[in-house]
């Protein structure tokens, strides 16, 4: 099943620009000016909000901060658009976040396949965008990306510039490189087979790193964890003096990246080598950051899958996220 989810994350996108035509034919205008956005999730729901938000950095007119907790920033209220984005309808954390922007005034917009968010969502008739449901949440990625960034571009928050068309053209150039990714993939898991990795990008693709760490964590069933450049320069580095043939270190570049963070992924990269650590060094393509964003995230869905497989896993199981569910219900 995640194998055709995975193959499918291109037509997925397609789908979720249609979803986006007909969300915006029925939008309704927002009562008050939005000074600032909050978009809320967690997991696989949560990371569409991360990425959106570092695709927006450079355009946004209003600050789109992302919050994936229980509580939200205590300066929200009246002119505050917080964008709920649970795929189930049904994540505590977000439902809870969700009363608390109720309670302050803030104007709300929502993103789900149905549960108690679609039906607060029908009660209180916020906008909302309406995704298929029955899926592990993060594999439906392609949906929640697209939908946040519809939100933002309808609310007047400045998303990118032609998104929609270049999310097309990332659809065009995700299905014809389908078997090339797929070739890398392979090729990259030789290099992280076995190893705790670390997923590092430049600020404004660091949610992407985010993402890679989510699925090798989710879908391969291995430890690791992501940094952003140039934070990661100013302490974690040092840190890899501990390094070693049990660890890994991705770098994911990425054209638009800002000439010195580009530099010191060039500098890290042999650095880290130097300690016996497996690294790999990925370049992504298209022509925007969006369609770049989109490229690396299939290839690591793909190495994620690969990796599934040479682990002898089980894809699908999150048990462990499930028992920690239920013992939360109970308490």
């Amino acid at each position: 099943m995640m194998l055709k989810l995975i193959q499918d994350f291109p037509q997925h996108i397609a789908d979720s620009l249609n979803i986006a035509e007909g969300v915006a034919k029925v939008w309704q205008p927002l009562p008050r000016p939005v000074q600032h956005v909050v978009i809320t999730g967690l997991g696989g729901s949560g990371i569409g909000g991360t990425i959106a938000a570092d695709l927006c950095a450079g355009t946004a007119t209003v600050p789109v901060v992302v919050n994936k907790g229980y509580s939200l920033p205590n300066w929200v209220g009246p002119n505050t658009l917080v964008v709920a984005c649970s795929y189930s309808g049904n994540t505590e954390e977000t439902l809870t976040a969700l009363d608390q922007a109720v309670s302050a005034g803030c104007m709300v917009s929502a993103i789900t396949s149905g549960g108690e968010l679609k039906r607060r969502a029908e009660q209180h008739g916020w906008n909302t965008s309406v995704v298929p449901g029955g899926n592990p949440p993060r594999s439906m990625f392609g949906y929640a990306l697209i939908q946040i960034l519809a939100h933002l571009d309808l609310a007047g928050a400045g998303a990118p510039a032609q998104w929609q068309k270049q999310a097309a053209q990332a659809v065009a150039d995700l299905t014809a490189r389908r078997g090339e990714h797929l070739r890398e993939a392979e090729a990259i898991a030789d290099t992280l087979e076995g190893t705790a990795v670390a997923v590092y990008a430049a600020s404004g693709m660091a949610g992407v790193a985010t993402r890679w760490r989510q699925q090798l964590n989710e879908n391969s069933k291995m430890p690791g964890w992501d940094a952003e450049v140039p934070e990661m320069n100013h302490n974690e580095m040092v840190g890899w003096a501990g390094g070693g043939a049990r660890y890994s270190a991705v770098f994911l570049h990425s054209a638009f990246d800002a000439p010195r963070n580009r530099m010191r992924m060039e500098l890290n990269a042999p650095a880290i080598r130097a300690h016996a650590t497996h690294v790999a060094e990925l370049h992504a393509y298209g022509a925007s950051p969006l369609e770049q964003a989109l490229d690396l995230v299939a290839l690591g869905d793909w190495v994620s899958y690969v990796l599934s497989v040479r682990n002898a896993v089980d894809i699908m199981d999150i048990k462990v996220i499930d028992d920690l569910k239920d013992a939360l219900g109970k308490a």
